[in-house]
């Protein structure tokens, strides 16, 4: 197992041109595959540079990469408009959809005992490790998979294998990879490299992996707010553990934001172009709830919200459950065959909720009063919101009082974790 490139610091700028060098590096050392399947992260994640390093690779490896599959996990499917924004210059007959119901295979079971000594008995089930059947049965000479590691509220810190067991994996083993992550705690969880989920997965792919040629490409991004745009400040390539704990070590600096007070006010934006739904929009909560001032406020500027679930299944869940406290939600969960059924969407119930502890006012673009309130917010109307906090004239950080006191500004809660002493 080998890590082939590693640079990165909390100064480090790494331009185009640099990531083909790297990339045109890796395949020199590695040999020129014969045939290639590319899994980048979808458009969700966007700001990972993800599509640029897809098509790069595209550029550096021409005819030997056959297949190219968004790891959706349980997202939309990518549009046609997407796909081309996101993959320039990709031939579009490349691209596969990841069907998490149906097109996967389960490689082994993680052992009980594993997981629950992985979860402090929290979590007492074997774990199947699924993945598309693309990846064991495609016959391919190397599997690319592409992203970014930035704090997550379900493994502690994004990519690397999640991409691979979650993105592409199926509806069991994603259902209960995010239920035994929720059952640990968030709190427990985010910004941490070495989590449950994550000794559960590098466990898997070390045990059901090793005939599968997994190579990993890994960015940190971090946003310059002064200069306005995003800067790559590592990336490592490789298929060993130890290329990860480096772009995780290096994304502990530069995405997670320790503040020294609470903020009784965050306000945090959700780009239209990024964020259509409560599922990935509630970034907004995940990354924020350990900073927020109990008794405090978030406030959530989703223009684009037009949905809860990127499913229509959970969608359907949530609008039923709604985002209830975690002794709510297992009550809900124990009582009701349909949301047992579906462990991720509970998990995703118990991320979206302050616990009682702040409130929640959601500006959602395109979701009605009755529909925000039916969940558990408090409604935001998002023209009158938008108007009170223009975001072209906020600072990223503190902000001074707009008539309700001084409140921190978010500008894209995907791209890192904040948190502050709570009194």
């Amino acid at each position: 197992m080998t890590t082939y490139f590693a640079e990165g610091s909390a100064t480090t700028d790494l331009s185009r041109d640099d990531i083909r060098a790297a990339l045109q590096h890796t395949f020199d050392a590695i040999g020129m595959p014969n045939k290639t399947l590319v899994l980048p992260p979808d458009y969700t994640r966007l700001p990972s540079r993800a599509g640029e390093i897809t098509t790069l690779t595209c550029e550096l490896l021409g005819e030997r990469v056959t297949d190219i599959m968004p790891a959706l996990g349980t997202h939309h499917p990518m549009t046609d408009a997407q796909i081309a924004d996101m993959f320039r210059d990709v031939p579009a007959e490349l691209i596969r959809e990841h069907r998490w119901r149906d097109d996967v295979v389960t490689l082994g079971e993680v052992p009980a005992e594993f997981v629950s000594q992985a979860t402090e008995g929290i979590y007492e089930k074997p774990w199947p490790a699924q993945v598309n059947r693309l990846l064991r049965d495609g016959g391919h000479d190397l599997i690319f998979s592409i992203g970014q590691v930035v704090p997550h509220e379900v493994i502690g810190m994004a990519n690397y294998n999640k991409n691979v067991f979650v993105g592409t994996g199926g509806e069991k083993g994603i259902n209960e990879s995010h239920f035994l992550s929720a059952m640990y705690g968030m709190e427990r969880t985010m910004g941490r490299a070495d989590t449950p989920l994550r000794r559960i997965l590098n466990y898997a792919q070390d045990t059901f992996c090793q005939d599968m040629p997994l190579l990993y490409a890994l960015t940190v991004i971090e946003e310059d707010h002064q200069a306005k745009r995003l800067i790559t400040r590592g990336l490592y390539i490789g298929n060993d553990h130890e290329t990860f704990n480096q772009a995780a070590k290096l994304s502990y600096e530069v995405n997670f934001v320790h503040l020294d007070r609470a903020p009784k006010h965050v306000v945090a934006y959700l780009d239209p172009k990024e964020f259509t739904t409560t599922w990935v929009g509630n970034k907004s909560i995940y990354r924020t709830r350990m900073a927020i001032a109990t008794g405090g406020r978030l406030t959530v500027l989703g223009p684009a919200v037009r949905k809860f679930g990127e499913d229509q299944a959970i969608d359907t869940l949530i609008r039923k459950y709604g985002y209830r406290t975690t002794p709510e939600i297992l009550q809900a969960f124990e009582n009701n065959a349909d949301l047992a059924a579906n462990p991720s969407a509970a998990a995703h119930l118990v991320h979206g909720s302050s616990e009682g502890r702040f409130e929640i006012v959601y500006g959602a673009g395109q979701l009605t009063r009755e529909e925000v309130e039916s969940v558990g917010y408090q409604y935001g109307d998002i023209d009158a919101l938008m108007q009170r906090y223009p975001i072209d004239e906020l600072n990223d950080g503190w902000n001074a009082d707009r008539g309700e006191g001084e409140f921190y500004f978010v500008r894209n809660p995907a791209l890192g974790l904040w948190e502050a002493p709570q009194e």
